[in-house]
């Protein structure tokens, strides 16, 4: 498995906080060089997904912790996004690599036009040589709509560059079975079903007090990405260049099957726009025979959405059981509730023999 990392073509690179700034916020040049150092010695693509902003903002402003309050992190990400992006292009000019910022919204990853042309941009800057710099744009971004931490959003990038695989650094060098400074705490090498993982206490933030993230957000972000047919590799910054040529360092994720592509957006990369709750005989019909929603097993709606929104299908449980894209909007499908697509059909035209989602546009959660 570790071979598969060290022939990775196309590698995406988290990078917290913790691991470019001094505590006191301000960006480190020596920790900032020694990393830039170890990617561009890397044979493969790169894509660095790098927090830091705010951090880097934080001493010019004379803030001396990271503030709670939106508008005041806004202001902190906008002094050091500037900061931080000019660090990485003398950085990596110094190897003679050409970087390019930029700057994503959950709308992004979430707004399956803005994901398209996100792929698109993404995809010109590698084929152009460049190392694209991407990070959260904190500065406009508002409490509802943030990926709250960088490590999703790598794992989303992850799967929208198809990267061969994914690696997260941060201030511990790997998933431990415990705290990491007890003794009795021993490395986990390797992951290959994180059902197991529900032994090994996981939490935990940044020791530098500077970050977002913990452990928990890396074994989603793992989650998400092997989930992808990712790969992922956990380790501290110093460990950087042994992690991409694949020496035995970190944690391991290993990959599950890489699937489509649209399907792990929509599972992942999509906030649902409403709900839609379905009688017993729809949950089995979608989870069990993978067949598209119809009218008739439907019973309730909630939320205000277009045609074409995500949505979540909810058993009578409660529990969502999968995600789809939607046909109607929200005002038209109580109108249809119960009913054959043959009956709507007759009643209210051929547009309406149709399914509400089409399995092809279904995931099971």
């Amino acid at each position: 498995m570790r071979l598969e990392v060290a022939g990775a073509k196309r590698i995406v690179v988290k990078v917290g906080s913790s691991s470019l700034t001094t505590a006191q916020g301000g960006l480190d040049p020596a920790r900032l060089s020694a990393l830039v150092t170890a990617l561009a010695a890397s044979p493969a693509e790169i894509v660095v997904v790098s927090s830091g902003a705010i951090a880097a903002g934080l001493a010019p402003l004379g803030l001396k912790r990271r503030p709670r309050d939106l508008a005041t992190q806004q202001a902190a990400a906008s002094v050091g996004q500037g900061r931080l992006m000019h660090a990485y292009t003398e950085e990596f000019g110094r190897h003679g690599r050409v970087v390019g910022q930029v700057l994503l919204t959950v709308d992004d990853v979430t707004r399956r036009a803005h994901y398209r042309n996100a792929h698109r941009t993404l995809r010109k800057l590698l084929d152009l040589g460049t190392v694209p710099i991407i990070n959260e744009n904190d500065t406009v971004a508002t409490e509802e709509i943030r990926f709250g931490d960088n490590d999703r959003l790598a794992a989303l990038v992850a799967a929208l560059v198809e990267a061969d695989l994914l690696v997260l650094l941060s201030d511990v060098d790997a998933l431990y079975t415990g705290d990491p400074a007890l003794p009795a705490s021993r490395r986990v090498a390797l992951v290959q079903d994180f059902a197991a993982l529900e032994t090994v206490k996981i939490g935990g933030t940044g020791k530098a007090g500077v970050g977002t993230g913990g452990m928990v957000t890396k074994v989603e972000a793992a989650r998400i990405a092997t989930g992808a047919g990712i790969p992922v590799v956990l380790t501290s910054a110093p460990l950087a260049a042994q992690a991409l040529t694949g020496a035995d360092v970190g944690t391991l994720f290993a990959a599950g099957d890489r699937g489509a592509a649209r399907l792990h957006w929509l599972a992942h990369a999509t906030v649902p726009r409403g709900q839609l709750h379905l009688d017993e005989g729809a949950v089995h019909a979608v989870v069990t025979r993978r067949a598209s929603l119809l009218p008739a097993g439907i019973t309730q709606v909630n939320g205000a959405f277009t045609a074409g929104d995500p949505v979540d299908l909810v058993g009578a449980d409660g529990r969502a059981v999968a995600r789809g894209l939607v046909n109607y909007d929200a005002l038209e499908i109580p109108t249809l509730l119960g009913r054959s697509t043959a009956e709507l059909a007759a009643a209210l035209g051929p547009a309406y023999e149709r399914e509400v989602i089409h399995r092809d546009d279904l995931v099971l959660l």
